[in-house]
């Protein structure tokens, strides 16, 4: 069984910068402790904007710079950083809600696990053996597009979302993506 972690964008401006809410600070602690529990691949996306920002289709939409590359804002939460240190761990940057390179990088991992087990077919190996687990911030917009790229990706995966671990833009459209999440067959767990 291939397992691998999915850490969604812990950065500052989404904990307590531009972006941040107090439920964001509130799931720090225990991110943290899940990615130290975690054995096995880690993947970390980052949120990654330029300071052209206001000028895209997103910062249209929502106009509050953030995670602009170099910046305090776009950087990993040091308590994340401090156990990511400590693990076996790829950073994927995006400069959108859902990363194609994130399916493409755990895709590569499930090939070359399939490799050193001698199998031929990857869609059987994406079937039976690969659990994947997410958690991270805004559960209502990177979460939920990174979760779902990855069960379309990977339809027959486990993919599971400690719900303890996210927060979203406001506790009610939290609750909702989890609950679309749910509707998609996604294992919700606390």
């Amino acid at each position: 069984m291939k397992k691998v972690l999915v850490v969604v964008d812990m950065q500052n401006d989404f904990i307590d910068g531009a972006l941040g809410t107090k439920e964001a600070v509130a799931i720090v602690d225990k991110a943290a402790a899940e990615i130290e529990r975690f054995e096995g691949p880690v993947f970390v996306t980052i949120d990654t904007h330029g300071s052209g920002y206001l000028e895209t289709a997103e910062g249209k939409k929502l106009p509050v710079p953030h995670c602009i590359k170099g910046t305090d804002g776009w950087l990993l939460s040091n308590k994340i950083m401090t156990v990511l240190s400590e693990k076996e761990y790829k950073t994927i940057e995006k400069g959108t809600f859902g990363s194609t390179a994130l399916a493409e990088e755990i895709r590569r991992i499930v090939s070359s696990a399939e490799t050193e087990q001698k199998k031929t077919n990857q869609e059987e190996m994406s079937r039976t053996d690969l659990e994947i687990e997410c958690f991270g911030l805004c559960t209502d917009i990177c979460v939920v597009s990174n979760v779902l790229l990855l069960k379309a990706n990977f339809p027959e995966a486990k993919i599971t979302v400690r719900a303890d671990c996210c927060a979203g833009v406001t506790p009610e459209t939290h609750a909702a993506a989890l609950r679309t999440m749910e509707m998609c067959q996604i294992e919700i767990v606390s």
